[in-house]
């Protein structure tokens, strides 16, 4: 069976897609100039064989060819160690990537080479085991569904040839016909049952990808520094401590800064506080990295306050960490914990 199935992973990917863009249509999927390099980062929401799916951080989905000469390997952080190789069949849905190629005449970028950390691979492999089981029952529902259809063909074709055969005997017909159809709805009966089975495992299968925030904590960073307010501790502990032992959660973490300095500076410092908060979370609560999004500074953009004004400047300077569940897993509760000041349950 050729699956065409979307994921989600994950609802936010900390990845933005780079490169010239020719046109973006209807169905958000961008094209790429024949020819041109391009870098873009996201997630794999559908594969068809050498084609992938990319979504961005933003929404937007790329096309990708994959080719022989494409190198598949890791993107490590340590520089002394050797890069791991993979081979295509680990491009697996939900999948976080880096890829670099050039387009083609069809807009769609042929790869040259595609990045991913170990992490981002256990956190398919995780999804996909989720999916397998579901993907099996549905096979079954749907072999179960076909036998039980020709079962009702072959009883409307027996009790046919039957009233043909029988003319003239009225009430052995009679007899005989209120029992093909008492079978017949038993059949119809169970076919509706088993395209039910079918409609609500389309439907879970479906929502895998779709993640809703359930919560939020925003840590407020002092001018210059990512270093991590002890103030801040209350709010991190009460989240982490609410959703460590749920499952079928991410958490995502977004650096920030205010408009003060130079803007390079600046983003490189929101990525520092967002690192600080990953390190506090995975430190003191053993969250699993697997669960961590990528974090990501995006240094001035994206504002809460007026950084023409002392207080706006100070909103500015923070650090956004997010719940996120997917509606096809299963949800942890959503119960709000008093996790001190800083948090909001906005599900």
């Amino acid at each position: 069976m050729q699956h065409s199935w979307r994921v989600v992973l994950i609802a936010v990917i900390c990845s933005l897609s780079i490169g010239p863009v020719l046109a973006q249509d209807d169905t958000r999927v961008r094209k790429v100039a024949f020819g041109a390099e391009s870098k873009i980062s996201g997630v794999i929401v559908e594969r068809d064989g050498d084609f992938l799916t990319i979504r961005d951080y933003l929404g937007g989905e790329t096309r990708i060819t994959i080719s022989p000469a494409t190198q598949i390997q890791e993107r490590k952080k340590n520089p002394f160690r050797k890069s791991k190789r993979y081979s295509q069949d680990q491009l697996l849905l939900g999948l976080n990537v880096e890829v670099e190629g050039r387009g083609d005449r069809e807009g769609v970028l042929v790869a040259e080479e595609i990045k991913f950390t170990q992490d981002d691979l256990q956190v398919a492999e995780t999804i996909t085991s989720r999916v397998a089981p579901v993907e099996a029952e549905l096979d079954k529902t749907q072999m179960s569904l076909e036998s039980t259809q020709a079962r009702l063909t072959k009883t409307e074709q027996d009790l046919e040839e039957t009233t043909q055969r029988v003319d003239g005997q009225l009430e052995e017909l009679d007899a005989a016909y209120r029992t093909a159809r008492s079978e017949a709805r038993d059949a119809q009966e169970s076919a509706d049952e088993a395209l039910t089975r079918v409609a609500a495992a389309n439907k879970r299968i479906s929502s895998l990808d779709d993640f809703e925030t359930v919560n939020m904590v925003t840590v407020l960073f002092d001018f210059n520094s990512a270093k991590l307010p002890e103030e801040s501790h209350t709010g991190l502990d009460g989240l982490a401590q609410q959703y460590s032992s749920q499952r079928g959660y991410l958490v995502e973490v977004l650096g920030f800064s205010s408009s003060d300095g130079d803007p390079e500076y600046n983003r490189r410092l929101s990525q520092k506080r967002a690192d600080a908060v990953v390190r506090y979370l995975t430190e003191n609560h053993e969250i699993p990295l697997r669960r961590i999004i990528t974090p990501y500074g995006f240094g001035e953009k994206n504002p809460v306050g007026d950084n023409q004004t002392r207080a706006g400047r100070k909103k500015n300077r923070r650090v956004e960490v997010r719940i996120m569940v997917s509606s096809g897993l299963e949800e942890p509760t959503t119960e709000t914990a008093d996790s001190g000041i800083g948090v909001e349950d906005i599900r």
